[in-house]
C-alpha cells in the first residue's frame, strides 16, 4: 500500500490506476478493488466504449463438442500467419474460466432450454458465440461490470477526465497527468501500478463503427512515454456497416450472415462465393475485400444484405437492436435488402506487451484493444475481441499486486513534478486527417501514397506541441495525429498484403515478412522501425510458455 500523505489539491493518489472502461479495464478493476485502491479514469462516462456497442458476442469454446485446441485453430488460421501461438493459447485456454466468472459477476447470456445458445459467425469451425439480449452483448457485459464498479468501495470512478500523458519518474510509471472535463482543469493520478485499457482507434478513420471515444489516446501516450507500438499497420474493416447517408455507421453485425444472411451485388446476385470458398462466412478481411471489389464493380458505395433467408421469429430474437435501428432508419426489412459498406473497425496493433500484459516501461501494463500481445495478427477472429479483455483484464490485476510498491520518496517527486503541457491540435484538422487515411490508409493503399500520407501526417505533428489547450477535442485531435502516423509508417514498411493490410503494388503475401513491425520513438523524437519474429522462445511450445507466462523470468518477445 501506498503511505499515507496530506491531501493535495489536484493530486490523487492510489494503488492502482486503471485508465478506460471497457471490458478490460471494469474486469481488472473489479479483480483488484479487494486488494487495494483503484482509480478508474474514463473521458466520457463509464459506460462509453466500444465494448457497450459490441453486437456478436464472445467467442469461446464451452460447448461440449468443442474445444480450446479448435477455437486456437481458428484464431490462427484468420490470423494469416502473424498470431502468436502461445498468446493464442492462453486466450483460448483461459477463456472459458474467464466467461464463467464473468456469468457469476452476473452476466445473462442467452439460453434456450437452460442450455447457452451459441452463435455462428465467419471462420469459425463451429458455433461458439455466446450472446445476450440477442444482439446486445456489449451492453449487457458493460451493465453487468459496471454497475458492480459503481458500488464497489474500492474503485473511485474518475469519469469525463481525459489522461493526457503518463507521468514517468526514474524509468518508471507512477501514473499520468489528465484534464477534468468539461472545463480542462489540469489533474494528476499517482499509482503503484497503471493499466492502460483506453481501447482502439477507429476516429482515426473517416467511416468507422467505433464511437467517438476511440482516439487512440492510451497508445499515443505510451509512443510518448516510450513503449514499442506493434504491428500497427493492421487496422480491421468491419465489412457490414450500414451505408445510410446522414446516419453514423451502425454496426449489422457478422452473427447476421452467420444465421444466413446474404451479400449480393446490383443484379441481385450472391457474389461472396467469387472471392472466397467459405462464401459470406469467409474471414473478415475477405470479406471486407471482396464487398470493397464488387463495389468498384458496380460503381456504387455499397453493396446489399439480405435477410430474406433467415425466418422472421428467429431474425426479431436475434437481433432485436439491428431491427430496431432499422426500423427507425425507415427500412422494411421484411421487403428489402440493406445496403452495406466497410468500415475501420478494430486496431488489431498496439502497445507492445508480454503475455502478463507488461509493457517496456516499468509500472505500465496494457490490456484491451490498445495493446498488442500477439493473438490477433494480421486479421482478428470474430469475437475474440471481449474475450481478450476478460482473458487479459483478469491477467493484469494478478500480476499488478505483485509489482514493486511505489516507495514513499519516488511518490513525493511525482507530486512535485510540475505536468508537462498538453499536446493539442486544432480541431478543423481532424476531418482531413481522417478524410486522408480513409483514402490512402484503407482498404487499399500503395507506396506512393502512403508515402505523400505519411509526410503530411508528419508536418502536423511537428507543430502540435506548441498549441495550448482548450478542450478535449484538441487533445484528442493531436493524439489521432500520433496514431496515423506509427499506422502509415508501418503500412509504408511492410512491402506485402497480409490479412487487413493489402498493398495494391505487392499484391501477395510474402514469407519472408511473417514477422512483426514494432516502432519506438529514437532520442530525437523521430520513429525507429525494428523487426521481430512470429517465432520465439515463448511460442515454440505452447504448453510450456503458458507455464512461463506465469512465471517472472518471462520477457517481452524480442
Amino acid at each position: 500500500m501506498i503511505t499515507p500523505r496530506i491531501p493535495r489539491p489536484n493530486i490523487h493518489e492510489f494503488d492502482f490506476l486503471i485508465i478506460g472502461s471497457g471490458v478490460a479495464g471494469l474486469f481488472a478493476a473489479l479483480h483488484l478493488a479487494d486488494r487495494g485502491s483503484v482509480a478508474l479514469v474514463t473521458k466520457d462516462t463509464l459506460t462509453e466504449s466500444n465494448t457497450e456497442y459490441a453486437q456478436g458476442g464472445i467467442a469461446v469454446a464451452l460447448g461440449h463438442d468443442d474445444r480450446p485446441e479448435d477455437h486456437a485453430h481458428d484464431t490462427l488460421v484468420a490470423g494469416a500467419g502473424l498470431c502468436d501461438p502461445a498468446a493464442v493459447e492462453v486466450l483460448t485456454a483461459e477463456g472459458p474460466p474467464a466467461v464463467e466468472e464473468l456469468m457469476r459477476l452476473g452476466m445473462r447470456f442467452d439460453r434456450k432450454a437452460g442450455e447457452l445458445v451459441r452463435g455462428q459467425e465467419a471462420a469459425h469451425g463451429r458455433r461458439r458465440i455466446l450472446h445476450a439480449s440477442g444482439d446486445e452483448t456489449g451492453h449487457e457485459v458493460e451493465r453487468t461490470l459496471s454497475r458492480r464498479a459503481y458500488v464497489h468501495p474500492g474503485i473511485t470512478i474518475f469519469d469525463h477526465t481525459l489522461m493526457t500523458d503518463l507521468l514517468v519518474v526514474e524509468g518508471r510509471c507512477v501514473g499520468c497527468d489528465a484534464l477534468a472535463l468539461p472545463d480542462a482543469e489540469r489533474v494528476r493520478f499517482v499509482a503503484s501500478v497503471t493499466i492502460l485499457a483506453s481501447g482502439g482507434l477507429g476516429q482515426v478513420y473517416e467511416v468507422t463503427t467505433n464511437p467517438l471515444v476511440t482516439t487512440g489516446d492510451g497508445m499515443a501516450a505510451a509512443w510518448r512515454a516510450g513503449c514499442r507500438l506493434l504491428d500497427m499497420e493492421f487496422v480491421q474493416f468491419h465489412p457490414t456497416a450500414l451505408y445510410h447517408e446522414g446516419s453514423p455507421k451502425f454496426l449489422i453485425s457478422e452473427a447476421v450472415r452467420g444465421e444466413g444472411a446474404i451479400l449480393r451485388n446490383a443484379a441481385g446476385e450472391h457474389f461472396m462465393p467469387d472471392y472466397h470458398p467459405e462464401g459470406d462466412l469467409a474471414p473478415r478481411d475477405v470479406v471486407a475485400r471482396g464487398v470493397f471489389s464488387q463495389m468498384r464493380k458496380d460503381g456504387r458505395g455499397y453493396v446489399e444484405l439480405d435477410f430474406s433467408s433467415i425466418p422472421l421469429e428467429r431474425f426479431l430474437s436475434r437481433f432485436p437492436g439491428i431491427v430496431a435501428e432499422l426500423r427507425r432508419l425507415g427500412f422494411d426489412i421484411y421487403r428489402e435488402r440493406v445496403p452495406v459498406a466497410p468500415a475501420a473497425h478494430y486496431a488489431m496493433g498496439g502497445i507492445g506487451a508480454d503475455l502478463r500484459c507488461r509493457t517496456d516501461l516499468p509500472g505500465l501494463l496494457a490490456v484491451g484493444e490498445c495493446s498488442s500481445v500477439g493473438i490477433h495478427g494480421a486479421n482478428r477472429l470474430a469475437s475474440n475481441s471481449m474475450l481478450e479483455g476478460l482473458v487479459f483484464g483478469l491477467r493484469a490485476a494478478a500480476i499488478a499486486p505483485a509489482l514493486p510498491r511505489l516507495s514513499y520518496e519516488l511518490l513525493g517527486v511525482a507530486a512535485e513534478l510540475a505536468p508537462p503541457p498538453v499536446r493539442c491540435a486544432p480541431t478543423a484538422l481532424r476531418a482531413e486527417l481522417q478524410s486522408l487515411m480513409h483514402t490512402c490508409a484503407g482498404m487499399e493503399r500503395d507506396g506512393e501514397t502512403l508515402l505523400e500520407a505519411r509526410d503530411t501526417v508528419r508536418a502536423w505533428a511537428a507543430q502540435i506541441a506548441t498549441l495550448p489547450v482548450s478542450s478535449r477535442e484538441e487533445a484528442e485531435t493531436a493524439n489521432m495525429v500520433t496514431v496515423a502516423n506509427l499506422i502509415l509508417t508501418a503500412a509504408l514498411a511492410r512491402t506485402e498484403s497480409r490479412g487487413a493490410h493489402y498493398r495494391t503494388d505487392f499484391p501477395e503475401p510474402d514469407e519472408a515478412w511473417r514477422r512483426h513491425i514494432a516502432l519506438r520513438m529514437d532520442a530525437a523524437g523521430a520513429v525507429t522501425t525494428q523487426f521481430a519474429p512470429v517465432e520465439n522462445a515463448l511460442s515454440k511450445a505452447p504448453a510450456a510458455s503458458r507455464r512461463a507466462a506465469n512465471s517472472e523470468a518471462d520477457e517481452w518477445r524480442d
